[in-house]
């Protein structure tokens, strides 16, 4: 099972990790699901931007660079939105409503993946 910490204050985000490399994994995502777990999380590789039409729950977002540094945070993002696309982001682990306030998650910070 992977897990992500944010190395800045050593807080889990999340015990079980579902990682989207293929095409297809990338653009399903989260689609057709009630919500995510506390302790859930999806990392979207490689990703620069996402949508959240058609979802049925908010999430949290931490687009994060190629060495896994946050470069943009998405609080609570609800249903139906479209973000920006981040240039920077390589990646994207996207969370329950709340984690990254809950574990002080900023921008700037590390997160590993393991």
């Amino acid at each position: 099972m992977m897990r992500a910490i944010n190395l800045s204050n050593n807080k889990e985000l999340s015990r079980k990790v579902t990682i989207a490399y293929s095409l297809l994994a990338r653009m399903k995502g989260l689609l057709g699901r009630k919500g995510l777990e506390p302790g859930e999380s999806l990392w979207i590789k490689p990703c620069n931007s996402i949508h959240t039409i058609g979802m049925r729950f908010p999430i949290d977002v931490a687009f994060l660079d190629s060495s896994n540094t946050v470069v943009k945070i998405k609080n609570g993002l609800p249903s139906n939105r479209v973000t920006g696309i981040y240039f920077r982001a390589s990646s994207v682990i996207e969370c329950p409503a709340g984690t990254l306030k809950k574990t002080n998650t900023q921008i700037g910070d590390r997160i590993e993946i393991v």
